[in-house]
C-alpha cells in the first residue's frame, strides 16, 4: 500500500511520522521523504457514516495488547495531543484505541481489535446493554 500526504512543514512531519512509525525515513530529499515499512498489512474500510466523503482517518492496527502499548509509546514520542478512547464498540468490532492528529490535522487511530460486534457502534447498542464508548 502507498500513502502520500501533502504537508506544509517537512521537518515537523519527519519528526512526527518517525516517532509514530518508530522508524527512520529511507529517503530524505529537500521536498520529499519516504518510509518503507517491512509489514504492509492493510485494513481498508469504507462506510457511509460521517459528514463528508474522502479520507476519514488513517490507522495502525496491532495484533496484541503488548504491541498496542508499544505503539502508544510511539504516540507519546510524536508530541501530539493523544485522545484516549479506551475500550469501545466501533465498526462492528470491539477494540481498544487512541487517536492522534498529524501536523496537518489528519486523524490517526491506533487500535487493537479483540472481538466482533453485531452493532456498528455504541449509538446502535440498546441502552440496557451499553457498557462501552464508541468511535
Amino acid at each position: 500500500m502507498h500513502i502520500h500526504i501533502k504537508v506544509d512543514n517537512l521537518q515537523q512531519n519527519i519528526q512526527f511520522y518517525s516517532a509514530l512509525l518508530n522508524s527512520k525515513p529511507t529517503v530524505v530529499k529537500e521536498d520529499y521523504v519516504k518510509w518503507m515499512l517491512e509489514d504492509p498489512k492493510i485494513n481498508l474500510a469504507i462506510s457511509t457514516s460521517g459528514n463528508k466523503v474522502g479520507i476519514e482517518h488513517l490507522g495502525i492496527q496491532v495484533e496484541s495488547k503488548d504491541e498496542l502499548k508499544s505503539v502508544y509509546g510511539n504516540l507519546q514520542n510524536a508530541k501530539s495531543t493523544i485522545r484516549e478512547q479506551g475500550e469501545t464498540t466501533c465498526c462492528y468490532a470491539k477494540s481498544e484505541k487512541s487517536w492522534v492528529a498529524d501536523p496537518q490535522g489528519i486523524e490517526w487511530e491506533v487500535f487493537h481489535t479483540y472481538g466482533e460486534s453485531t452493532f456498528y457502534g455504541d449509538r446502535d447498542i440498546p441502552a440496557e446493554t451499553k457498557t462501552e464508548k464508541c468511535c
